[in-house]
């Protein structure tokens, strides 16, 4: 990449992450994306997809598959850390998952297309919204825009703290895990705290829950039985001494390697919260929130993307294992070939989701290298 270009994709990056917004407000994000693609030069660029998506087309003239490259659009609701220059100008609101350097990396895509066309078919460029909730890519398939640049590939990437900076890794098979938040809603009856006998506390069902919960899923080997439950938030009644409870709610990630395991997870704890609530005498609501479907990547985009780090000599390995984090990107498997491939971050780096976590700018143009290397190499598939 010449350096004037990885200047500019640099100073975007900061820019993006100054101003981050959360899943389904990225209003902002998008409209700065489309600006920014306009002046790379597309044949057409398509917003409001599937809420703030936005989409940069490519086309050569000449027969030929349709290759999706997909970023994600959207920050955390995390206070930033930091002490750059571009820090976030968003309380309360950060860039912590280095979307702003993906938006960046395929930015860097348009810019080189915009010179110069694929040799066939067309690049469709994906900025997708909300993956942090694991809606957006449901609601970018399901809008009816998107049947007019369905990809028959697609390429996507996460940067990875804990992997040597730079060096690549990915799996066929799953390439992600499947996971939901679990929301359970106990309720009884509130008394004064002077006549407890005289209420319904759920505290007894929910002191059972947290551990049997917890023992429904230990982790382990990364296989197809894999199955971890990790307790993240629990209530109890209102903050007064005065008052015997009468609501209990408790919050819980399960996560596996396949949706086959996690539906039978699902009905596992189901079953148990069912039980002990009618134990109880109580009430029970269950919802679940952020759910995210397994993510698997197709041998074929595999093979296209080892090829791709290859003609550009980047270090890259082949895994037998998923990542326990979850993506929404495997939505996109439904009509596509597709694959994810993990770029490190540094080995020493701050861990995603975390206040003080800073996307790496060395890895900007390595990605838009080896994203250019793969439409290059599905070409020739």
């Amino acid at each position: 990449m010449k350096p004037e270009l990885q200047s500019w994709l640099t100073e975007k990056r900061h820019e993006l992450h100054q101003v981050p917004e959360i899943s389904g407000e990225e209003r902002g994000t998008a409209a700065s994306i489309s600006n920014l693609l306009l002046a790379c030069g597309p044949d057409a660029v398509l917003t409001g997809i599937g809420g703030h998506g936005v989409a940069a087309v490519y086309e050569s003239g000449q027969p030929g598959p349709t290759i999706g490259i997909r970023c994600e659009l959207d920050g955390l609701p995390i206070q930033e850390i930091s002490s750059a220059r571009y820090a976030s100008q968003h309380p309360g609101k950060g860039h912590l998952c280095g979307h702003d350097g993906h938006m960046a990396m395929v930015l860097g895509v348009a810019f080189v297309l915009g010179d110069k066309r694929p040799a066939k078919g067309r690049v469709v460029l994906i900025f997708q919204p909300a993956e942090e909730t694991g809606q957006g890519a449901i609601a970018f398939r399901a809008d009816h825009k998107f049947a007019n640049i369905a990809p028959d590939y697609v390429y996507s990437l996460h940067n990875l703290p804990g992997l040597e900076l730079g060096a690549v890794e990915m799996c066929s098979g799953p390439a992600n895990c499947a996971s939901r938040g679990m929301r359970i809603v106990l309720t009884g009856k509130t008394s004064h705290a002077a006549a407890p006998q005289d209420g319904l506390s759920p505290a007894g069902a929910l002191a059972e829950l947290i551990p049997a919960l917890a023992a429904l899923g230990h982790g382990g080997a990364l296989d197809a039985d894999y199955a971890l439950t990790t307790l993240t938030h629990a209530r109890l009644g209102e903050t007064t001494f005065g008052v015997a409870p009468g609501m209990a709610e408790l919050w819980v990630t399960l996560r596996t390697v396949s949706d086959t395991r996690m539906t039978g997870l699902i009905r596992e704890a189901e079953q148990l919260v069912s039980a002990s609530a009618q134990a109880h005498g109580l009430g029970v609501e269950i919802s679940y929130d952020d759910v995210f479907e397994a993510c698997v990547n197709t041998d074929e985009a595999v093979q296209i993307l080892s090829e791709a780090c290859q003609t550009r000599d980047i270090p890259c390995k082949l895994v037998p294992t998923p990542q326990r984090f979850s993506e929404d990107f495997g939505q996109f498997g439904k009509g596509a070939k597709t694959a994810m491939f993990w770029l490190g971050a540094g080995r020493d780096h701050p861990q995603l989701h975390n206040p003080d976590y800073d996307f790496p700018d060395a890895l900007i143009p390595i990605g838009t290298d080896i994203f250019l290397a793969a439409i290059e190499q599905t070409l020739k598939a």
